[in-house]
């Protein structure tokens, strides 16, 4: 479990990491998300030690990352795929770090397995292409067999089987019962393996909350239908999980707890004729996109708005109603 309080990072005048507190928990995978410059890299360096808090703390499963005796058995990240000596194969890097480390030589070959480096473990990393460098730093992340895995930006520049693998690991990591804790700037990955969502913007907390949440607080999962008999088809689709909104005298419901096929045959059944079902999904993007509105410090012009996506679910239907810069970074005898 890594557990932040009040944690900040003043650089002179420059605010990176402005008290946040959050927790990332185990057994799920928790997203790191923010725009560029909002501190996560940053963050993620106070956690295993790299940059001393100016004030607040961060531990990991109760201690500092330096009070830790196998630091690297308890808390493996990747921060920096490309720390590694260029003239070392993949297999003499990892057993460097083994050695340092009292981790046995059969950990080596497991991760160089895991990783899928068996055909250029003795080859030197320096020729190495980014996607295969990032394969190396993940399976050093991995070597102690730690409870707590951190990655920034894992899946950079792995090819479509590289992708499938990390998002395969990071779940499977977290079905063991490990905290899992992962940056990245591509959401549509992030909505495939995370639960939990821990969102910043310059060095603030935005958000301690789920994908599902973020995603239905930005509109998403809402239906719009439309009928004569609005009062009615109100009272019908009424509960305790439902919520339901519209003008009076008009024509219009906007219904979520329910989906537009749980809608359509309610009232079906019931002989209520609807004119209009249509359902507004909302990506991770887009929520995203809406809450760091404010708070993206580089921004190019024309940026996309972020509007949800209409899909009818019928329409017309009668009585049978029918989706920062990385600041990363090795210390010295330990990869982190």
């Amino acid at each position: 479990m890594i557990e932040a309080r009040k944690l900040t990072k003043r650089y002179g005048e420059k605010t990176a990491v402005d008290g946040l507190d959050f927790v990332v928990k185990p057994g799920s995978v928790t997203g790191f998300l923010g725009p560029n410059g909002a501190g996560k890299s940053t963050t993620m360096r106070m956690v295993v030690g790299l940059d001393a808090p100016t004030s607040g703390t961060v531990t990991v499963n109760g201690r500092r990352y330096a009070r830790h005796r196998a630091p690297l058995q308890e808390v493996g990240a990747l921060l920096e795929a490309k720390s590694v000596h260029p003239g070392r194969s993949a297999h003499q890097h990892l057993r460097a770090l083994a050695l340092t480390h009292g981790i046995p030589r059969r950990r080596v070959d497991e991760v160089v397995e895991l990783a899928g480096l068996g055909s250029v473990a003795h080859k030197r990393a320096g020729a190495f292409s980014l996607g295969m460098g990032q394969r190396l730093g993940i399976a050093a992340a991995l070597l102690g067999d730690p409870e707590t895995v951190m990655l920034d930006e894992p899946v950079n520049g792995l090819d479509p089987e590289g992708v499938l693998w990390v998002r395969n690991l990071l779940t499977s990591l977290a079905a063991e019962g490990r905290t899992v804790f992962v940056s990245s700037h591509l959401m549509s990955e992030v909505a495939l393996v995370a639960e939990h969502l821990i969102v910043v913007g310059r060095g603030r907390l935005l958000a301690d909350t789920t994908v599902a949440d973020l995603v239905r607080e930005a509109g998403g999962g809402t239906v719009k239908v439309a009928t004569a008999d609005p009062a009615r088809l109100r009272d019908l689709l009424a509960g305790p999980d439902v919520e339901i909104t519209g003008r009076a005298g008009s024509e219009e419901l906007r219904v979520t707890g329910l989906t537009a096929r749980e809608i359509g045959l309610r009232a079906a059944e019931h002989g209520i004729a609807l004119f209009e079902l249509t359902s507004r999904e909302v990506s991770l993007e887009q929520a995203f996109m809406d809450l760091t509105r404010e708070s993206v410090e580089y921004q190019g012009g024309g940026a996309g708005g972020g509007a949800g996506t209409d899909i009818a679910a019928g329409a017309g239907v009668g009585p049978v109603a029918g989706a920062e810069q990385q600041d990363q970074a090795t210390t010295a005898g330990r990869t982190v």
